[in-house]
């Protein structure tokens, strides 16, 4: 016993030996340059290390990478100065994105030709506040939306407002064939923002709109079925949950992200309840310097009303590349895209890069059997590859190209244009 209580004691003197030789260093000042537009004060907090506290490289590195999670940075780096006293200064060096940007979005495929005109500032005010107002043209119908997020606050709290004109030519389905409709939805929405840290956040949302819908005079039916007009006037409710794991280094993504929503509306036309959860899952892994792969998965659950007006679609825009404009609908879904992003190009301010993929869809049909989601009666999957432009300059500049083909039906195909990556 004797023995182990010697032994007790020579560890915990030598313990106190090692840290009492440790040197401690202490933070004097924290600096940034490059700075044009971002504030200073809305950049420090994000950051770990504190002045007047400890120096911890495991809290540098993780400042650095935050500073890329920003999203407002082309380049990140960082150098440590020593000073008297053991003390450190620290300076971050960043070359900052262009933010204010004018919308020139434009895709679609044969049929299903849409475009943006207008403006968005991913760094408004330079405290990482987004604003954005456009014009949209879809089917040649006009619309447009007016957005404002404001993620922070403080680094609890933040708030968002939603204006939006919604104006497109949809098909809905029947049994004797498919009926276009021209649908309008105008809807005003405003969103509470709760933080839990910068990976983790609960966001409430309420809203009220409007959808109204009109049969289009040209048809491919001699007499096509359904109402010849609908105005339905209804309130929303929202509750998301978004767990972001992702890291970014410039164009480049690896780890996880995943959200849940569940919707609640109020139909004042008929007083009928809707709900609906989806779950939504992305995970990105880094193949050496040059490949990327991309995985999202997609689960979606609602009412099974028995009805054309079903929520979850099978769009090029949304899920399946090369599929067409909503060709299909269902009251559940299940989603599978799987993407892989060569860089074959990388200069100073321009990249390149070429895509390969396959998009799985699963559809229930509207009141059918949940099992369908494991049948092949509605599978589709699509196939294809395309490529990617790249200005590293400025935020989000990805001019996308994909051309895919369903391999069940070498009929369903097309070429679908878009500004961003598809996921």
């Amino acid at each position: 016993m004797r023995k182990i209580i010697i032994l007790l004691l020579f560890t915990f003197w030598c313990t106190n030996l090692l840290f009492s030789q440790r040197e401690v260093w202490t933070i004097e000042a924290i600096e940034f340059e490059g700075l044009e537009k971002t504030k200073e004060s809305y950049l420090r907090q994000f950051l770990k290390l504190r002045e007047g506290e400890e120096f911890l490289t495991t809290h540098l590195q993780d400042d650095i990478q935050q500073l890329w999670n920003v999203g407002t940075n082309q380049r990140v780096a960082a150098q440590v100065d020593s000073l008297a006293n053991q003390k450190v200064k620290i300076t971050f060096q960043l070359k900052e994105k262009k933010t204010l940007l004018p919308i020139l979005n434009f895709g679609g495929i044969k049929n299903n030709v849409w475009f943006q005109a207008g403006f968005i500032d991913f760094n408004w005010l330079g405290r990482g506040h987004q604003f954005l107002a456009f014009y949209q043209n879809t089917d040649s119908r006009h619309g447009g939306q007016i957005y404002y997020r404001i993620p922070y606050l403080n680094q609890k709290w933040g708030m968002a407002f939603n204006l939006l004109q919604w104006r497109s030519r949809e098909p809905l389905y029947f049994p004797e064939g498919s009926v276009d409709y021209d649908y309008d939805n105008f809807s005003l929405g405003t969103t509470v923002i709760r933080n839990f840290g910068f990976r983790k956040r609960l966001e409430l949302g309420a809203g009220f709109f409007r959808e109204n819908y009109k049969k289009n005079e040209s048809q491919t039916l001699d007499n096509p079925p359904g109402p010849e007009a609908l105005v339905q006037p209804k309130i929303s409710s929202k509750v998301e949950y978004i767990h972001n794991f992702l890291d970014y280094h410039d164009f480049y993504l690896k780890g996880w992200a995943g959200r849940g929503i569940w919707q609640t509306v109020y139909n004042f036309d008929d007083g009928t309840i809707f709900n609906s959860l989806i779950l939504e899952g992305k995970k990105f892994h880094r193949f050496g310097r040059k490949g990327n792969l991309a995985l999202r998965t997609r689960l979606g659950i609602s009412t099974n009303n028995d009805s054309p007006f079903a929520p979850f679609v099978v769009d090029s825009r949304v899920n399946l590349r090369g599929s067409g404009n909503r060709i299909e609908r269902g009251t559940a879904q299940a989603i599978l895209n799987v993407e892989y992003r060569h860089t074959f190009l990388d200069l100073n301010n321009w990249a390149v890069q070429g895509v390969v993929f396959t998009d799985l869809g699963n559809w229930r049909t509207p009141g059918g059997e949940l099992n369908e989601l494991l049948s092949t009666g509605e599978l589709r999957q699509f196939v294809g590859g395309g490529f990617r432009i790249i200005y590293k300059r400025i935020y989000d500049a990805v001019l996308r190209v994909d051309y895919g083909v369903d391999i069940f039906d070498k009929n369903q195909k097309g070429i679908v244009l878009g500004i961003g990556q598809y996921f």
